[in-house]
């Protein structure tokens, strides 16, 4: 099969997210003998024409700085470049052309007219989820427009949970049967690979979180389940690691709690920084209260750590019934302390949740069982012709 994805990130713009899907699927499309070619924008320093493993990536200049700074505005003019690279593809027709988010919709759409190809769009969030269900005037609504046309041009989309694929099918009122769950993966191999200087040993009583701190992501339910720790556990440590709005009133909460010493709040770090956190912890917690999909979940797993989540959204999806982690209340920091407090003190439970996770992430998050997934989402493309 001949495919053309189109993304606005790809590496070296992020190493997670988009870019990281993109990355991982197409390469594992490209292992089992199809076609791949991405166009994405082009990044100072970064050739317009080139290999990626297998992958053949094309990259167009899209900078027009006289545009006003408006995002709708910028990813409209964009696509125009993306359309224009598409010109190297000399003799070379897609069958897809798979679009990742908004961004890349007038692209997607035009890509499968020209070349007479099934579009498929995969929603890795969408405006209205990212606002909580309601639309503010302006970018918002505009980009969930853009969202609903392109939703209508595709012949199937994918979502990474059952919860964002519901949210399309009510959202821009589309046939179920057009609309199929596909997982984010994960390539374990980076998150398993310790560090040059760091020392196997056995796991400590530090708490983990990071992520963006945001009041949705729960940091400070987790802060409060550690307050209540403090007597209860003699030697709880935690980190939050990220960057983020709510970071200022996360840290008020956290000194009114009196466990400062207790909890630290490095702000950013480094992905190698990130990995030994993970490998060093006693547990890792997302304590979010909302979240469609939850890729920080999978990272735990791949990074051997047991795993606390709250039982919401995409991080019930993935882990529930598995026994690859515990599940507490949303928002309920004595429910968080509890099962932190059983981990910590079980460390028979903490190596079976371990082992769980790893051939939860090799049977269903794998890049290869992503890929077999997507190719049937294609497939079925192809025969609604």
């Amino acid at each position: 099969m001949r495919i053309l994805m189109l993304t606005w990130e790809y590496p070296p713009s992020s190493t997670g997210g988009i870019a990281a899907h993109v990355d991982g699927l197409s390469q594992a499309m490209s292992r089992v003998g199809h076609e791949v070619v991405v166009i994405t924008r082009k990044l100072p320093g970064t050739p317009t024409d080139s290999r990626v493993g297998l992958v053949r990536v094309l990259r167009a200049d899209i900078e027009l700085p006289w545009l006003p700074d408006n995002p709708v505005t910028h990813a409209a003019s964009a696509n125009h470049a993306l359309v224009a690279i598409s010109a190297r593809l000399i003799g070379w027709r897609p069958q897809i052309v798979h679009a990742h988010d908004w961004s890349v919709a007038w692209a997607a759409n035009a890509l499968s007219e020209i070349h007479e190809a099934q579009m498929v769009t995969t929603f890795h969030g969408t405006e209205r989820g990212r606002h909580g269900g309601h639309l503010p005037l302006g970018d918002p609504s505009d980009i969930n427009n853009i969202e609903w046309w392109q939703s209508y041009r595709s012949s199937r989309l994918t979502a990474s949970t059952k919860l964002m694929a519901r949210e399309i099918v009510e959202g821009f009122e589309l046939d179920p049967d057009r609309v199929i769950r596909v997982p984010a993966g994960i390539d374990p191999t980076w998150w398993q690979t310790a560090e040059p200087n760091e020392s196997v040993h056995q796991r400590g009583r530090r708490v983990f979180a990071w992520g963006r701190v945001q009041y949705e992501k729960g940091f400070q339910v987790l802060a409060r389940a550690i307050a209540t720790l403090r007597v209860r556990s003699p030697g709880i440590e935690c980190t939050i690691a990220g960057r983020g709005s709510y970071l200022p009133e996360l840290q008020s909460q956290i000194d009114i709690a009196g466990v400062g010493d207790i909890i630290e709040l490095p702000g950013y770090v480094t992905d190698h920084e990130l990995r030994t956190a993970v490998h060093d912890a006693g547990c890792v917690v997302i304590p979010s209260l909302y979240e469609p999909f939850g890729v920080v979940a999978l990272e735990a797993l791949a990074g051997g750590a047991p795993l606390v989540v709250a039982n919401t959204g995409g991080l019930a999806e993935l882990v529930a019934g598995t026994g690859a982690a515990l599940l507490f209340e949303p928002g309920n920091a004595d429910d968080l302390a509890l099962c932190i407090e059983r981990v910590l003190a079980e460390p028979e439970l903490a190596d079976e949740m371990v082992a769980a996770g790893k051939s939860l992430l090799v049977a269903s998050y794998s890049w290869d069982a992503i890929a077999a997934r997507t190719l049937d989402v294609f497939n079925a493309a192809l025969r609604s012709r």
